[in-house]
């Protein structure tokens, strides 16, 4: 999709972009509060309308004023998910879904109501009103009316903002279940990059009204030029294949380009299939290196890895940027470590990562 839009909200701040993004998958929304990142949910949805602006979708105009097109929002063939989820308390969870499906004439309806009540586990929520719905089970609900509108493109401005951890981590799956089996473009507002990590295909960086960067989740996460390597919180994201379950351990295998990672499963996560493809994160601060591969230690995790680049974090730190077969991981250390491994482009080393720090 192609968005070109300018939008000015007083003499504080203007959104100007022009950026094109994938037409499938997840694309993150990321920056910091302010940086405009709900501003161009809402132009992209019609609410608000910049001026110039040119919003292409899927091959289909909504917004071109050269052209003097202008398709108001009940005419974008879309679907929102606000932190809140704006379900009618007078209604039962079946006369929302309801409400949404009599939106769309029968002939337009891609989406099957049913699969969206399957996908987000809500069957057994059918008869209850809202107000005898948990957080999570109001966001699933949200996430299902939108659905039954059969949207081309789903709208999702940070909705587990208002959710506590535990909510967050009862929705996340479903997130991820609807991303793997519905092809329908998302673009998912959020200021955590542990929903990043989790659900985006792809990710687009903001600052100030501004595009920073843009591209595949995987490689945005450890471009050390961009601010999402700064902080404790930085990391890369490893892609791979479910090689094996040791149900003795309790630890899953992971085959990617760089080896195999063994890691345990996070807690109440799903049975996972031998086969199935896995995204694990890898912390910076839970990477510690070495010129020679240890033997007698506790750390199950020990890759072969060639130094790509060093850079100095802060007065202590180091942050250390590894090829692992292909994959990128990163490494935070002392600058004395770095020193006494005279650490440098090129360099051989080992990675070593505990199990219990890969995040599935």
């Amino acid at each position: 999709m192609a968005i070109q839009a300018r939008v000015c909200h007083g003499p504080a701040f203007t959104l100007d972009v022009d950026v094109h993004l994938p037409g499938s998958g997840v694309t993150a929304l990321f920056g910091p509060s302010g940086c405009g990142k709900t501003t161009l949910l809402r132009a992209l949805a019609g609410l608000v309308r910049p001026s110039p602006g040119r919003v292409v979708v899927g091959g289909e105009v909504w917004q071109d004023d050269a052209a003097h097109v202008w398709r108001p929002t009940h005419q974008r063939p879309l679907g929102m998910v606000f932190q809140e989820a704006s379900l009618f308390d007078h209604l039962s969870v079946q006369g929302n879904l309801d409400f949404g499906l009599k939106r769309v004439p029968p002939a337009d309806r891609r989406i099957a109501l049913d699969h969206a009540i399957d996908l987000l586990g809500i069957r057994d929520l059918l008869g209850r009103r809202p107000a005898r719905l948990s957080g999570g089970e109001r966001q699933r609900v949200a996430i299902a009316r939108a659905l039954a509108t059969s949207p081309r493109l789903l709208l999702l401005d940070e909705p587990l903002a208002a959710l506590d951890a535990a909510r967050k981590a009862e929705v996340l799956p479903w997130f991820e279940r609807l991303a793997r089996e519905l092809h329908i473009p998302m673009l998912y507002v959020t200021h955590s990059l542990d929903e990043v990590a989790r659900l985006a295909d792809h990710l687009l960086l903001l600052q100030a009204g501004r595009v920073v960067a843009s591209g595949p989740t995987p490689q945005m996460m450890t471009r050390l030029d961009l601010s999402l390597t700064q902080g404790d919180a930085a990391g890369a994201l490893i892609e791979g294949v479910l090689e094996s379950v040791d149900r003795t351990y309790g630890l899953l295998t992971v085959r990617f380009g760089g080896g195999a990672l063994h890691c345990v499963p996070a807690s109440g996560a799903r049975e996972r299939a031998v086969g199935e493809r896995l995204r694990l994160r890898v912390q910076a601060r839970d990477v510690s290196l070495t010129l020679s591969a240890a033997a007698d230690t506790s750390i199950l995790n020990v890759l072969p890895a060639r130094v790509q680049s060093v850079q100095a974090d802060g007065t202590a730190q180091a942050l250390v940027a590894l090829d692992a077969g292909g994959t990128t991981l990163l490494a935070r250390v002392t600058r004395k470590s770095a020193d006494a491994l005279a650490l440098a482009p090129g360099q051989r080393v080992f990675a070593q990562i505990k199990g219990v720090a890969v995040l599935d």
